[in-house]
């Protein structure tokens, strides 16, 4: 893959950005079809078994039609092949001490069962950024896939700087620390 600077990165960000600028409001987020994890979680770095300093993800937001979801029971599982982050398939949200959130990033997310059944022998990639593996590791207390069955994803951190990276998976940044699990206000 060729060389990416990080000139690059700040382009595509932007780019992210302004596609995503409206999901700022998480009711245009809710209007056009995104909905809450289910599961009502804030996910941080400890939980998946990484060091707390690694931050957090925060609530996910996603749209069940870009994942292709088919079932949730162990896990969700689908048979999305999702890579435009024009049009992100999940959106990262911080909770805010006053109960509101705020847009910090988005993520796609692509199944490795569908990905593999569709020939392909190496994870997805944005540009030349390679998509993230996660599965679950049953020999753990954690679970390291968030309830999800074996899949790629990629992280934009389009709306909060990650001192450790754009695409890194977590963001030390973000926080948790405000998250209820009752339903978050909009804003």
């Amino acid at each position: 893959m060729p060389a990416y600077a990080a000139s690059d990165d700040a382009k595509e960000m932007g780019a992210i950005r302004s596609a995503a600028e409206r999901f700022k409001d998480v009711n245009v987020a809710l209007a056009e079809g995104y909905i809450p994890d289910p599961a009502g979680m804030c996910v941080t770095a400890e939980m998946e078994g990484q060091p707390k300093e690694r931050g957090a993800m925060g609530i996910h937001y996603f749209r069940p039609d870009m994942l292709g979801i088919t079932g949730t029971t162990p896990r969700v599982a689908g048979t999305g092949m999702h890579t435009d982050f024009q049009k992100p398939a999940i959106l990262l949200y911080e909770p805010q001490e006053d109960g509101s959130l705020e847009l910090v990033g988005v993520e796609n997310l692509v199944f490795e069962k569908a990905w593999k059944e569709a020939g392909n022998n190496s994870p997805p990639a944005f540009k030349a950024r390679a998509f993230g593996h996660m599965a679950d590791d049953p020999s753990t207390p954690v679970d390291e896939a968030h309830h999800f069955e074996p899949h790629y994803d990629l992280h934009a951190w389009a709306f909060r700087d990650n001192p450790n990276g754009a695409w890194e998976p977590f963001n030390p940044a973000v926080t948790c620390e405000h998250h209820k699990a009752q339903a978050q206000k909009a804003h």
